[in-house]
């Protein structure tokens, strides 16, 4: 495993290859099985298919995963509830069930809008695991509207409903034709409860390289694999301009969402 290195590949096939137990933390974004266009990957697979293949990439995670190593893991309504299964199934240990939620969702025509991603919080061990929680803190009702003198001064850490804007297709930020850009302020607060500086990140899904940019720009070590030669490219010319900032300045709930009916 060459650290601070994105591989061009599949996963399944890289993954066999890197050593057991000597990642830190997994952020894991794979395709969510809805039909979605990638460069490189047939994303409406047969249900036994797919859950066949989430249950081998899991697995291979547990392995790679310290003991006191901690997974997240994105993904839609679709498969939610099978995530959590294979998670569980693989000797996880169950966290929390996050709701990012968009601020404002995809226009649908025949169904409720969507605006929310599940994202999975896992740890390999049941008590022994890293979750910097006064790095993470957010000001609380007790500070900021009853002045309660209980209220932990840095603020409280923060709730399961997670709101940060998508990186839509009209914002400034959006990087090559990636359809799915994860925000980096939500991959910042991942890597910051769940690791430390010179820890291994590792991202088997690398899309547009967020989890790879956040831990270099936190001084973390990271490892990514992508399967798309477009999107390999894309990670690497972000990862060589480190000084460029991609951060979200549009966070608000004022635009129209794009349609997309599954």
């Amino acid at each position: 495993m060459k650290l601070d290195h994105v591989y061009l590949g599949d996963c399944l096939v890289i993954m066999k290859d890197f050593p057991n137990g000597k990642t830190d933390l997994i952020f894991a974004d794979p395709p969510f099985n809805i039909g979605i266009k990638y460069d490189k990957y047939d994303d409406h697979l047969p249900y036994e298919t797919y859950y066949n293949w989430c249950k081998e990439w899991i697995t291979e995670c547990h392995r790679l995963l310290k003991d006191q190593g901690s997974i997240y893991i994105a993904i839609g309504d679709e498969f939610a509830a099978e995530i959590n299964i294979l998670l569980k199934q693989t000797g996880f240990h169950f966290r929390n069930w996050i709701i990012w939620y968009y601020t404002f969702g995809q226009n649908q025509r025949k169904k409720f809008n969507r605006s929310h991603t599940h994202i999975f919080y896992f740890t390999k061990d049941k008590e022994n695991f890293v979750f910097n929680n006064d790095a993470i803190r957010v000001p609380s009702a007790r500070q900021l509207v009853y002045n309660d003198k209980r209220a932990h001064p840095k603020g409280k850490v923060p709730d399961d409903v997670w709101q940060f804007s998508r990186v839509c297709g009209t914002f400034k930020e959006r990087l090559g034709n990636h359809p799915c850009q994860m925000p980096e302020n939500l991959l910042e607060r991942i890597i910051l409860t769940s690791s430390n500086e010179g820890d291994i990140v590792f991202d088997p899904f690398g899309g547009t390289g967020t989890t790879s940019r956040v831990a270099q720009q936190l001084q973390r070590k990271y490892v990514t694999i992508e399967k798309s030669e477009e999107y390999y490219s894309l990670i690497i010319k972000r990862l060589s301009h480190p000084s460029q900032d991609f951060k979200l300045e549009n966070t608000t709930g004022d635009q129209q969402g794009v349609l997309f009916d599954v």
